[in-house]
């Protein structure tokens, strides 16, 4: 489980295909590496814009990973080029602060970006997203977004709006959003149980 509080930015180093799966390098900052032996960090859970994906390989600051079919088929992860920054968050220890909300690292599917309103160090973001994702959402409720766990604004039927403060804007990659990117989307789970459980009673 995560708390959609990014750790820290990772660099990725190679793609390699295998099969139809791909094999993820990314470049980790110093601070996965406190208090960690290379034991440890073998099959540790990590949040790779807001997708858990499994340590495969560590080799002191770089790290490998395993993303399969479902994963590049649902997630913006497919698109990674060598060179583009990740947001990154180690599962949450058992004695762990909880400061975002429950994020599982189960990306529900993809949103593009479509509006951004900068207002001095703050932004609006607007995303679009497909009817079912939306239908999850509720104003001042919870998303994340590529494993940002973030405060909904205004919900649509096919799009939601987060602002952004200087702090979020600086040290993920939502900054460096452009109109038109794909952003991973996971819904607060709480909201996708209840819409299970209402859902026969509804129709």
């Amino acid at each position: 489980m995560f708390t959609g509080l990014v750790e820290a930015l990772g660099t990725v180093r190679s793609l390699t295909e295998e099969g139809d799966a791909k094999r993820l390098v990314v470049a980790v900052p110093p601070v996965f590496l406190e208090g960690a032996s290379p034991s440890q960090r073998l099959g540790d859970s990590v949040a790779i814009n807001g997708c858990c994906l499994t340590v495969v390989a560590a080799d002191g600051e770089v790290w490998s990973f395993q993303a399969g079919h479902e994963t590049l088929a649902k997630t913006n992860l497919g698109r990674l080029k060598v060179g583009d920054c990740v947001n990154l968050e180690r599962a949450m220890p058992a004695d762990g602060r909880f400061g975002g909300h429950i994020v599982q690292g189960h990306v529900d599917g993809v949103g593009r970006v479509a509006a951004i309103n900068s207002r001095t160090d703050f932004a609006d973001y607007t995303f679009e997203v497909p009817e079912s994702l939306a239908a999850q959402m509720v104003e001042k409720g919870s998303v994340a977004i590529d494993g940002v766990s973030l405060t909904l604004v205004r919900v649509t039927t096919t799009s939601f709006q987060v602002m952004l403060i200087p702090h979020t804007l600086a040290v993920t990659t939502l900054g460096r959003r452009k109109i038109g990117d794909e952003v991973n989307i996971e819904t607060d789970v709480l909201a996708k149980y209840v819409a299970k459980l209402l859902g026969p009673r509804h129709e």
